[in-house]
């Protein structure tokens, strides 16, 4: 396991710190749970206020079809109640990568993510709209086949010693599609938790994390999957945490662990004043 951590400086009345989860999930929800606990409870000590997992942080199945049978009701489930004890137990804000939620198509679920406050209520759900398919030889995937679409984008507030925070939501494939993160903005910071394969995060992970977090002069935190998992997937990892300038703050290649920050609303107006590009769109 590992801890990456940026050194921005503090200033508690305007800096919100936060923290990615990478992990590399099992095919088996007991197993990836146990794995991932530790890793918020130590993300919690070292102070993260908002802690994001992962995609599919629960399970990753040996077949795309094993998610289906660990769905739940939209409310309530093994896997709600899991984040949402969690974020009480630790008194922190914590967004549950994704899980599968029934959808209407009973051979599908939503890939949602869930978002819960200290008390352990639940403030926002965003389900995944954009679909990731693939064909590059002998690897292929159309999460279309299991998956339903989303279709509404989703920002939630975190109201944090006495800062309200706008967070906007979105997962993995998403991040091809900036017009998603237009309808999103002005936010603080956006989420993209991910299981970008190896391929196509070695081509264009850290391009698409920094483009978006400059074109929306925001922050951008990326919980990613990370390794070689049992069904023999290779997942790309680097978590990262971007600053509105496109800086990277921390990133962990690979394995389990951490990355850790803070963000800093001076910093955000900080750019948004020396280059007021979100003034300036006409379209």
């Amino acid at each position: 396991m590992s801890l990456a951590q940026s050194d921005s400086p503090q200033s508690p009345a305007a800096t919100l710190r936060v923290a990615a989860i990478q992990t590399v999930s099992a095919a088996s929800v007991d197993a990836s749970l146990a794995a991932v606990e530790p890793l918020i409870a130590r993300a919690a000590a070292d102070g993260a206020r908002l802690v994001a997992l992962p995609e599919y942080f629960p399970l990753l199945g040996r077949t795309d079809r094993d998610k289906l049978a660990v769905r739940e009701a939209d409310g309530d489930g093994p896997l709600q109640r899991f984040l949402a004890g969690q974020a009480r137990r630790h008194r922190i804000w914590l967004v549950g990568g994704t899980i599968p939620l029934a959808a209407r198509h009973p051979g599908k679920v939503l890939n949602a993510t869930l978002a819960y406050a200290p008390d352990g209520s639940r403030v926002a759900r965003y389900d995944k709209i954009h679909l990731f398919g693939l064909r590059n030889g002998a690897e292929r995937f159309q999460e279309s086949d299991t998956i339903e679409a989303g279709r509404t984008p989703v920002v939630a507030d975190v109201d944090e010693a006495g800062t309200r925070w706008r967070i906007g939501l979105s997962v993995c494939y998403d991040l091809r599609f900036p017009e998603l993160y237009r309808a999103l903005a002005p936010v603080d910071l956006v989420l993209v938790p991910s299981a970008f394969t190896f391929n196509t995060g070695r081509a264009h992970w850290e391009v698409l994390l920094r483009a978006r977090a400059i074109e929306n002069q925001c922050y951008l935190l990326a919980p990613a999957q990370g390794g070689v998992h049992e069904n023999g997937r290779r997942t790309w990892g680097h978590s990262m945490l971007v600053d509105p300038w496109g800086e990277i703050l921390a990133v962990l290649p690979e394995g389990e662990g951490i990355v850790a920050g803070d963000i800093r609303r001076e910093r955000i107006e900080q750019v948004r004043t020396m280059l007021p590009a979100l003034g300036h769109r006409v379209l």
